[in-house]
């Protein structure tokens, strides 16, 4: 499966966690249609392995999302660019920290990229699209206790939380630029049923039923990077929109518009969760 992205030429794209999976796939397919690409990546091993490949159309940044001192030297230290890809996430682990006390999953899918997006904001020039999942859909946001440190911890409720903040964050961030008058678009994406490095991270059982269900029903992480490929490049593609698969109940399949749950175009709720994460990170709204 492909999809047309255009010509890429003269453009510079930043991917968080482009070392495997879907964000390996997206920097080879930009840099093919003459991106330049930067991998910001915290395995920094694996990701000179994938800037190789590729060749000098992409370098290598490091970036570790579950610190917010990497995050802000990463945003400090790097040039701007068109497109910043929020890629980068951990998938069903078993209750961890970051290094600023967040629960690991909200704190690195979710906190770790707001806090970078706010930051180079005025160093991107046209779109910035952030990853979600279809697990947004179980998705309930605690806001008494959004780091889990006085309920019994659930591994998958805490993904499809920050799951969901993803979508309400880049709902929220396109809702923002536009009243800004920013010339600056946000589009959020998922890649439905990829087979990634993310399965089998649970170090319990569950590892291997998602084994099964990638050798079932699974499409290739390059198929699965097709959403966010489509919503980095398509003219078509408008602020605020969410694209994913288009078949087998979105799970697999071309890309196009993604039905997603509804309390993520909630004002109120995008605000909450906007204020609660400037408080947790310490990084405020430049729009």
């Amino acid at each position: 499966m492909s999809i047309d992205l255009g010509d890429q030429s003269g453009r510079t794209a930043i991917i968080t966690g482009a070392n495997s999976g879907l964000g390996k796939e997206t920097a080879i397919a930009l840099a093919a249609a003459g991106a330049d690409v930067v991998l910001a990546c915290r395995n920094l091993d694996k990701a000179n392995a994938v800037a190789a490949e590729i060749g000098p159309k992409a370098r290598v940044e490091q970036l570790d999302l579950a610190s917010l001192e990497s995050v802000r030297d990463f945003a400090a230290r790097v040039d701007g660019a068109d497109l910043l890809i929020n890629n980068a996430g951990i998938m069903g682990v078993p209750l961890n920290r970051t290094a600023n006390g967040f629960e690991m999953q909200f704190g690195t899918n979710h906190l770790g990229h707001f806090a970078l997006t706010l930051l180079m904001l005025d160093k991107i020039t046209d779109r910035v699209v952030t990853l979600s999942s279809y697990m947004h859909q179980f998705g309930k946001l605690d806001f008494d206790d959004l780091n889990w440190e006085s309920r019994r911890y659930r591994r998958w409720r805490a993904y499809s939380d920050s799951k969901l903040a993803n979508l309400l964050f880049g709902k929220a961030l396109a809702r923002r630029l536009a009243a800004s008058g920013s010339p600056v678009t946000s589009l959020i994406a998922h890649p439905g049923y990829a087979e990634t490095e993310l399965q089998g991270k649970t170090e319990t059982y569950q590892d291997k039923v998602m084994a099964l269900g990638t050798y079932l029903i699974s499409q290739s992480a390059a198929d699965g990077a097709m959403p966010t490929l489509d919503a980095a490049t398509s003219p078509q593609a408008t602020n605020g929109s969410f694209y994913g698969p288009t078949k087998r109940f979105g799970m697999v399949g071309p890309p196009g518009p993604s039905s997603y749950k509804k309390v993520a175009d909630d004002q109120k709720v995008q605000q909450r969760l906007w204020a609660a994460s400037e408080r947790l990170t310490g990084v405020t709204s430049p729009i």
